[in-house]
């Protein structure tokens, strides 16, 4: 599926409605929701991350991780983790807590530049690929 966007309020848009989405289904499913954001610099990916959090219902203002790689917000009874793996490896981010992470089924897990640690991601990822098109659109495609 390929959505195009044409400026930062509808990748957000995008975004709110997938955490809405995954909030219904979390209280389903016993298990720990990852999110994997993929593409270039400037494609989107914080911007989504951006509305997804507002869709959770989190007022904070989100910036990417870059440069302390995890962030961990608290919403309701779910624990977010915003990580960023841009400057870290696989080995980096086991060595963080990533296995213990992705196993408490409370977690929500979005990672941008998901790329990198491919190799540790579980066959469950959900997968997102976000392409810059020009100043203010965005293809998002999801696998």
């Amino acid at each position: 599926m390929e959505i195009i966007t044409k400026d930062a309020k509808e990748t957000q848009k995008i975004g709110s409605f997938l955490a809405e989405e995954i909030k219904k289904e979390k209280k389903i499913k016993n298990k720990a929701v990852i999110i994997a954001l993929e593409g270039d610099l400037g494609g989107g990916k914080t911007t989504f991350v951006q509305g997804f959090t507002k869709g959770l219902g989190l007022k904070d203002n989100i910036t990417s991780p870059t440069f302390v790689i995890l962030k961990k917000y608290e919403i309701s009874n779910l624990g977010l983790y915003h990580i960023d793996c841009y400057r870290i490896k696989d080995e980096d981010l086991l060595e963080l807590g990533f296995n213990e992470i992705i196993n408490n089924d409370k977690n929500i897990i979005i990672i941008e530049w998901a790329e990198r640690v491919k190799k540790i991601l579980p066959k469950n990822t959900f997968w997102l690929k976000f392409e810059y098109l020009d100043k203010n659109k965005r293809r998002i495609i999801i696998k």
